[in-house]
């Protein structure tokens, strides 16, 4: 998936937004080295950057990170996939924000997690979790399926797992859990005119494959319109995100 750098900033600044917030929870120390897994534009990583001593940021999508080398030159950022990265050098925190639900291939994503980490370094990490933005993405399965594009009505982008099965997951790569919550938090859209369209956009582009861009212009419209009476309140607009924050340690190699 190609990312639209310009439109994320502009528009979607939420993401990173949030994220301010679990760089509280992060706690870097200024003799600390820290991983930004899935870095985006790299608007967090800068902020780890003024505690920590190093810090690397990667993400998959080669659009974000020219954008993160242009804005923070003085920071390292790499295109490495969060399935498969590899550092010779283990680091003292991996922290990743609206990335890991990205990753369906999740059990080589905690592995790589788990290599990369020194024995008592930790994960801090943020994403959507079980019934994340399932009013907004069932409401496009349906109007792809009414416009006759059935596959595309099935199509599966992302992985929002439920607490107890993540944790699972941590645990048996060898983590031990310290803090696990799931929390609604409805997210304010930019656009009080186009803000569902703009999130489809931005982030359900997958979904769109083999579909001819007037029938995109015409289920854009339709899904917002079926989603008003529930997500546009005092005149704007609102994702129904749900969140899993989890922090976990490695204990052991």
């Amino acid at each position: 998936m190609n990312w639209d750098t310009a439109l994320y900033n502009e528009k979607h600044a939420f993401v990173y937004d949030y994220g301010k917030e679990l760089i509280d929870l992060l706690q870097p120390k200024e003799n600390e080295r820290i991983l930004d897994l899935g870095c985006g534009s790299g608007q967090l990583t800068k902020r780890i950057s003024i505690k920590a001593k190093e810090v690397l940021g990667i993400d998959k999508s080669a659009e974000m990170v020219s954008s993160a080398q242009s804005n923070y030159p003085e920071i390292q950022f790499l295109e490495m996939d969060a399935s498969s990265f590899r550092f010779s050098k283990p680091f003292d925190a991996i922290f990743s924000n609206a990335t890991l639900h990205w990753v369906t291939d999740f059990k080589s994503a905690i592995r790589s997690m788990f290599e990369n980490l020194k024995v008592g370094g930790r994960v801090v990490v943020e994403f959507g979790g079980k019934g994340n933005v399932e009013k907004i993405v069932n409401g496009l399965r349906k109007s792809l399926k009414k416009h006759g594009y059935d596959e595309q009505s099935r199509f599966e982008q992302w992985y929002f797992p439920s607490i107890g099965e993540y944790s699972v997951e941590l645990e048996e790569a060898g983590f031990g859990v310290v803090q696990a919550e799931h929390y609604d938090r409805l997210t304010e859209l930019a656009d009080e005119e186009t803000g569902i369209k703009d999130w489809l956009e931005m982030f359900a582009k997958g979904f769109f494959f083999e579909v001819s861009n007037p029938d995109i212009a015409t289920i854009l419209k339709e899904v917002q319109e079926q989603l008003r009476s529930e997500l546009f309140q005092n005149k704007k607009w609102y994702a129904d995100y749900k969140r899993i924050r989890i922090v976990a340690k490695k204990e052991s190699l």
